[in-house]
């Protein structure tokens, strides 16, 4: 018997389980230990709320968890409940899907003033993760920045300019919605440092805020380059440019703006003890379309300034890092005998939750290829005698089942379910107190 603990149950962590399932068959266990009580990782806390088809990846994942070969072990912090080199010693096989939830700094100065968030913690506020229910983000106006030109970027702009009705569907937390409903935000400036053409928006996301009741996007024509260039853009990028031409050549007005800012980059962030406006250079493209400062600047007033630049992977004791990807160092997700990583913490915050597949797959290719043969390890056995000693609660898939079906009976109409926000709720949900 093959003993494999993966840490992390977001996608990677369940697509490398599942392909441990298919490379070992019955002759492996497997332990996906999260040190939250909830599985799914950024499938419950990253894709945002009003994306609910997206969501339903996790009735796969489910499958996964609900076979004989693999066990969550949720509510078990790996650093302080247990250690790497421990689990090492327990286990054949110890694969990292960690992903990327520290948030990149902007880096400039001001970037400390409160009112300065990370997508990281404001997608986590409004997803109801425990680590930031309390984030409280600034919402009173005159205007929010969001520094971005990706999808999350257009997650958060949408989701500051949506109604509490255009939420009926979405699993929205209770805390966030109310915030919302009560925001008076009159603009939303997506900030972009380059331009059109080099956005990472796909276009069913962009498409999105054409749609929405009372915000309008505005695009300024002068900004888009000759509609011939258009014809070197792969097809995707086609259309997401597409959809910023329709923009800007049929404005509409609505009580809220949502400004497209092309080449444009933050230099300062300002204000008395919060933010009160973010300082903003022109930039130019090169023949390589690297931007950079013209020396131009202007100033948007705000009072939040939300950063959706990119993630990092937080460092583990005892795991090679890579300090300038942000990632564990790795060699096609080998990081030393018997240690793997996958996913965000493999490559980096780059693809979609499909391509944490073939990435767990190769994961378990590569763990068969160096396994030399049943090694005697207690795998489970010894983890969970381990987390007894140290009186660890350890939540099983039964037991988030329970917690699930809480958040379900307590959804509000409409919504699928109100999440607990805090794992002291989620550990009195598996332990059946109201």
């Amino acid at each position: 018997m093959h003993h494999i603990a993966i840490i992390g149950s977001g996608p990677a962590g369940y697509y490398t389980a599942e392909g441990c399932q298919k490379t070992f068959g019955a002759n492996v266990r497997v332990d996906i230990i999260d040190r939250l009580p909830v599985p799914y990782g950024l499938i419950r806390t990253g894709v945002a709320p009003d994306h609910q088809s997206i969501k339903g990846v996790s009735r796969r994942y489910e499958a996964v968890a609900l076979s004989d070969t693999v066990r969550f072990v949720g509510n078990v912090s790996v650093g302080s409940d247990v250690s790497i080199e421990e689990l090492r010693g327990l286990y054949d096989a110890v694969v990292l899907a960690t992903g990327a939830p520290s948030d990149r700094r902007l880096g400039v100065p001001g970037d400390d003033l409160p009112g300065v968030i990370g997508s990281a913690a404001f997608v986590g506020w409004y997803n109801g993760h425990p680590d930031f229910a309390g984030l409280a983000p600034p919402l009173q106006g005159p205007g929010a920045v969001v520094v971005g030109n990706g999808n999350v970027a257009l997650d958060v702009a949408r989701i500051l300019a949506k109604t509490g009705d255009e939420f009926i569907g979405s699993d929205i937390v209770e805390h966030a919605l109310g915030e919302l409903g009560e925001a008076r935000l009159d603009t939303v400036t997506l900030l972009g440092r380059r331009g059109p053409h080099q956005i990472a928006m796909t276009p069913k996301e962009l498409g999105e805020l054409g749609h929405l009741s009372r915000a309008a996007p505005q695009v300024d024509p002068a900004d888009l380059p000759p509609v011939e260039a258009d014809g070197a853009l792969d097809p995707g990028q086609r259309k997401s440019v597409t959809h910023l031409r329709d923009f800007a050549a049929n404005p509409q007005v609505k009580p809220i703006n949502i400004i497209f800012d092309f080449y444009a980059m933050p230099v300062r962030i300002e204000g008395d003890g919060r933010v009160e406006r973010i300082i903003v250079e022109r930039t130019a493209l090169d023949t390589e379309g690297r931007a950079s400062g013209t020396g131009e600047t202007y100033a948007i007033p705000v009072g939040l300034v939300v950063s959706c630049i990119g993630y990092r992977t937080p460092p583990i004791e005892g795991v090679p890092y890579d300090e300038k990807l942000g990632r564990f160092a790795n060699d096609e997700g080998r990081i030393a005998p018997g240690l793997y990583a996958v996913g965000w913490a493999r490559r980096g915050p780059t693809g979609t939750i499909g391509t944490n597949r073939p990435d767990g797959f190769l994961a378990a290719e590569n763990i068969a290829a160096d396994l030399p043969g049943t090694s005697g390890k207690t795998g489970r056995t010894g983890l969970d005698a381990l987390l007894a000693g140290r009186g660890v609660e350890v939540v099983t898939f039964r037991d988030w089942q329970k917690i699930e079906a809480a958040e379900v009976a307590a959804a509000r109409e409409g919504a699928p379910r109100e999440k607990f926000v805090a794992v002291d709720a989620m550990m009195a949900a598996r332990n059946g107190v109201s």
